[in-house]
């Protein structure tokens, strides 16, 4: 049976929690580019060693926002402060909800005058759309949709890259033939690369020095390779699939907070009234070992996610009125779990002999299996806060998580348990197999996990800080 919008979907498979925790669909797919060029191992090594290549073209949805009401709009729908924000400039922009949850986030580009694009999952365009078509703004929305999302996958308006690692000013100052520029972090500038226009912002999925390079993808081809023949004196790697999700364990960027749009008032209703029911939200899923049945336990605070220090009163936007009083009370703190080698290596070889029941499949190097994945971390007994991500580091020997723990128990060094697998043998998703729970030690570090990036990147670590 087909359903008109999101409201319907959720309604008939018995509220958002049972129709999320027995989707379908899998984690967020990565598609097009190879799985993997070498092998993920030497490709994860590369981005801290030497360079990457990561070409990012077609996993992330662009939305044009365009017209003279443009900056109202996104003011007015962002936590962030748009003052000083004008052309040539990018931020990591984050709208949330009335009651101050997080819709979602991505990189916002102001490429001209009245001119915007929005670059990530589609959570936050569907909100921007929604308010630009609904709240009576003079505003334009033009969107390139994801591989994932459309019949002809690799037909995309822009491609868009990342050179990153200790090496990339390196290929840089080759492929350019001159020294490139000094640009300050999120800040955007024009090159020249064989013989094409580019776009470079100053940015990086993997907490490394880089740029990322864009622009109409009939160039796509020669940028990319005039990049690469350019990185083989300095190490330079094209980056699978497989290794491009793990990159943000050792970054500490959390990708997938769920969108905070399941429940709510009226307003909220009217917004899923609105979604189609095949939207990114109706087709997402959620799992892992954390249970609640109230979805708005799963919904996640900017302070949850690090993002504090972006939230800025300076400014009437939505969600402010709840913010200001979220801001007053105690946060969960951002941190990065590592896992115990022995309990890891105990899960894994649960998978041999058919003498005892298994416990869930770690895939490597990202073991995330859902959209939104939610697992617990415990101490003593009592729920110590959540984990979001997981996978294992070739670079660091390790499996680590992201997670937001209470701030009592988020010391690093705080000794904590990691519980691994979905209650009752696991739910309906094809990508769920019949499996036990299983509780693995870990230790609490900080985020990001490496230090070169806490401490390095971005004038002094934004992704440790939020500070840009």
């Amino acid at each position: 049976m087909s359903h008109k919008n999101l409201e319907e979907l959720l309604h008939a498979n018995g509220g958002p929690v049972n129709h999320l925790r027995n989707s379908p669909s899998g984690p967020n797919p990565y598609p097009v580019v190879q799985s993997e060029y070498t092998n993920w191992r030497d490709e994860q090594r590369a981005w801290q060693q030497t360079a990457v290549l990561f070409n990012q073209s077609y996993h992330m949805t662009d939305m044009y926002v365009s017209g003279p009401d443009a900056f109202r709009l996104l003011n007015k729908l962002g936590i962030n402060s748009f003052k000083g924000f004008e052309v040539n400039k990018a931020k990591q922009y984050v709208p949330v909800t009335w009651d101050g949850y997080v819709v979602g986030d991505v990189v916002l580009c102001y490429l001209d005058k009245d001119l915007f694009n929005l670059i990530g999952r589609p959570a936050v365009h569907n909100w921007v759309q929604y308010h630009a078509e609904t709240g009576g703004y003079n505003v334009k929305c033009e969107r390139d949709e994801r591989s994932a999302a459309r019949v002809n996958p690799i037909a995309r308006k822009t491609y868009r890259f990342q050179v990153q690692g200790p090496n990339a000013m390196q290929v840089m100052e080759k492929v350019l033939g001159k020294a490139p520029p000094e640009l300050k972090f999120f800040n955007m500038c024009e090159l020249t690369i064989a013989g094409k226009q580019v776009r470079a912002l100053r940015h990086g999925m993997a907490g490394q020095p880089g740029f990322e390079l864009f622009g109409p993808a009939a160039d796509g081809d020669a940028v990319k390779d005039a990049l690469f023949e350019a990185g083989r004196q300095f190490g330079l790697h094209l980056v699978g699939a497989r290794a491009y999700s793990s990159n943000t364990l050792e970054s500490g960027w959390i990708p997938s907070p769920m969108p905070a749009i399941y429940s709510g008032d009226e307003r909220m209703k009217k917004y899923r009234a609105w979604l189609a029911a095949n939207s990114f939200e109706g087709n997402a899923s959620l799992g892992g070992s954390y249970y609640s049945n109230d979805i708005e336990d799963y919904y996640l605070t900017p302070y949850d996610l690090g993002y504090g220090a972006f939230v800025k009163f300076d400014h009437d936007f939505i969600g402010r009125e709840a913010l200001e009083k979220i801001a007053t009370r105690p946060h969960r703190v951002k941190v990065t779990l590592e896992l115990n080698d022995a309990d890891v290596a105990k899960t894994i070889a649960s998978q041999f002999g058919k003498e005892h029941e298994r416990a869930k499949y770690i895939d490597f190097p990202s073991a995330v299996y859902s959209m939104y994945p939610f697992d617990r971390v415990m101490k003593d007994g009592k729920l110590a806060g959540l984990s979001t991500w997981v996978g294992y580091s070739s670079n660091e020997r390790k499996m680590l998580t992201l997670a937001m723990l209470d701030p009592e128990y988020a010391k690093p060094g705080t000794e904590v348990t990691f519980v691994w697998g979905e209650e009752n043998g696991g739910s309906k998703k094809p990508t769920v197999e019949s499996h036990k729970q299983v509780e693995i030690r870990a230790i609490v570090c900080p985020v990001p996990y490496v230090a070169a990036v806490r401490t390095q990147y971005a004038d002094g670590g934004w992704r440790a800080t939020g500070k840009l």
